[in-house]
């Protein structure tokens, strides 16, 4: 795959590499823990680290193979952030998202190429291009501050969905150019081929890669071999689509996706539990491990550019970042505009019309004419419910505007980071200005991490911005509590409930039961194994419940996702109690 880390000394021990993956964990952990006491994020402490450590004198040169990063590192930190994406806002935001992601990019890219042509003589549009595309992308850090400042969680979810959508294309983009370098021209034709085949094949093979994860891993009942398969599938879904030429990245994040959204019906509570502790931990060490080593590499770029080349590299990188700046501000200044409240409203108005066709059709909350066979009653049904999800998106507008503040706050979050690093050293050895090409990179990404990073929050208070909840509002998850409660009531009324074998549960001991259904108190004077089998049972009907209203769009992915939390949790501890019972 590559020759890894690198160093000028005599070969490291494995003992010798032990001792140092041991300190960087425990560096990753307690910058983790620090970062909240000192209002810092811990990417940002994580560089100034590495930079720190890299200037002494007997810390060797290290170089770091790219391949590690974009095949070891960004698929599984790609995938994680996909399986926990929240699905409803993504959809609702997919268009600014993939502008963001694609023509944003691309916008970019051309910009820079233009300008390092000017300011590099000899470099080639191809190699100035590439130079562009490795310095688009933005970088997943930006949400992780984001959240800890309590941005509005539209604006996160944009800059999530465009931090992990917009590495595809760069990196098409990147691979394209450097192919072309070769042969001294770059056409359009062959780049627009290339992406289309890219994203198409990566879709294609992400899409089966997480349907065969979920029917795998649901028929898998060993939990340590279940975690095990899991820890594959951001590869298995890379591995192929890049030998097809395709974007494994895309891959790895389609299939995190479908993941994701299947795993509240094909995982069991405590693959759930486990998924998201395990992803969840990964992701903290993969992540802060680059940023440290993003600091160590600083020797070694120093030194292919001391001298002239130092202050050229630093003009060069500051010269870009204003261009990116630039571009990016003019572009979310016109995605801003674009929201527009007349364009909503009209929308409203087409789906109070159309849904008054369908009532003189068929009236809501009245049997269906006779005359309607069950085809045109589907149909019916489905219009109303697409309808329904329609009316949601736009309350989910009107309650979360983009306005300039939040425009504002998209641009100066566009940080460069861990892909703009990795994709620079995928350049050829022989490439011209191949390190101060590399050296640009890296100053653009450190200098963007440090400079908008550790100022993010000073904009965010200076624009008086009101600190948006990620929790669940009370009164949203009042609502979804009681459909949920209504929905074991009905079940528990028509006798739809069953014991886990299938077996139905006795009339008599339902009646008794009567208003105390959910937790029935201990001295009710019915068995207990029969009230946690009830229990139990209202349990896998609120979850039916649940999946049906997540489909409706009328509740948030927070308030979906803590609600499954919270029946799960239920799941968990009743299956316990019924163990104790039968071992007793």
């Amino acid at each position: 795959m590559g020759e890894g880390i690198r160093a000028e000394a005599t070969p490291v021990s494995g003992v010798e590499m032990l001792v140092v993956a041991v300190g960087a964990i425990v560096v990753i952990a307690a910058a983790t823990a620090v970062a909240p006491k000192v209002r810092i994020a811990g990417p940002l402490i994580l560089v100034a680290i590495g930079l720190g450590v890299s200037l002494l004198p007997f810390v060797p040169v290290v170089e770091v193979d790219p391949d590690i990063i974009l095949v070891g590192v960004l698929p599984p930190l790609l995938y994680s952030a996909a399986v926990s994406l929240p699905a409803i806002e993504f959809r609702r935001d997919l268009r600014p998202i993939a502008g963001l992601s694609v023509l944003l990019v691309l916008i970019s890219s051309v910009v820079l190429a233009l300008f390092f042509l000017w300011a590099i003589p000899g470099l080639g549009f191809p190699l100035a291009l590439a130079l562009g595309a490795i310095l688009s992308p933005t970088d997943a850090v930006a949400t992780t501050i984001a959240k800890r400042l309590g941005i509005s969680r539209r604006v996160v979810t944009l800059l999530e969905g465009e931090s992990m959508l917009n590495d595809a294309t760069s990196l098409v983009l990147l691979r394209t150019a450097i192919a072309a370098a070769g042969v001294g021209s770059v056409h359009f034709g062959e780049f627009a081929l290339s992406f289309v085949w890219g994203v198409i094949v990566a879709v294609i093979i992400g899409a089966l890669i997480g349907w065969a994860n979920l029917r795998m891993r649901a028929f898998i009942s060993h939990s340590a071999a279940n975690t095990a398969v899991g820890f594959t599938v951001p590869f298995l879904a890379y591995l192929p689509t890049e030998q097809l030429g395709g974007s494994g990245l895309v891959a790895a994040v389609v299939a995190g996706i479908v993941t994701g959204q299947g795993a509240a019906r094909r995982f069991t509570p405590e693959q759930r539990l486990s998924d998201e502790l395990n992803w969840r931990t990964i992701e903290l060490m993969l992540e802060g491990a680059v940023f440290l080593l993003m600091g160590l590499e600083m020797k070694d770029l120093l030194l292919d550019n001391a001298g002239d080349g130092l202050g050229r590299a630093v003009t060069l990188a500051a010269g870009a970042l204003l261009i990116v700046l630039g571009v990016r501000t003019v572009y979310v200044g016109v995605l801003v505009g674009l929201q527009s409240t007349r364009a909503r409203r009209l929308q409203r108005e087409r789906l109070d019309a159309i849904t008054a066709r369908i009532d003189l059709i068929h009236p809501p909350d009245t049997p269906a004419p006779p005359h309607l066979s069950p085809r045109h009653r589907a149909t019916v049904s489905g219009v109303r419910a697409k309808i329904g999800r329609a009316y949601a998106d736009l309350d989910y507008y009107a309650a979360s505007p983009l306005g300039w503040k939040h425009g504002a706050v998209i641009v100066w979050a566009g940080m460069r980071g861990v892909v703009t690093l990795a994709a620079a050293q995928t350049l050829p050895r022989d490439t011209d200005e191949r390190s101060l090409v590399v050296f640009v990179a890296f100053l653009v990404a450190v200098g963007s991490l440090m400079l908008q990073g550790l100022t993010l929050p000073g904009v965010v208070k200076l624009l008086r911005m009101p600190r948006a909840d990620e929790q669940v509002t009370r009164s949203e998850q009042d609502a979804l509590d009681d459909e949920l409660r209504d929905a074991a009531s009905g079940a528990v009324s028509d006798a739809h409930v069953r014991r886990r074998d299938g077996s139905l549960f006795d009339d008599a001991f339902l009646a008794e039961i009567g208003p105390r259904l959910i937790d029935p108190p201990e001295d009710a004077g019915l068995r207990l194994v029969d009230r946690l089998e009830l229990r139990l049972a209202l349990i896998r009907v609120m979850r039916s419940r649940l999946e049906q209203v997540s489909r409706s769009g009328r509740f948030s992915t927070a308030a979906l996702r803590h609600a499954l939390a919270e029946l799960d949790a239920d799941q968990l501890s009743l299956e316990l109690r019924l163990e104790d019972e039968a071992g007793s």
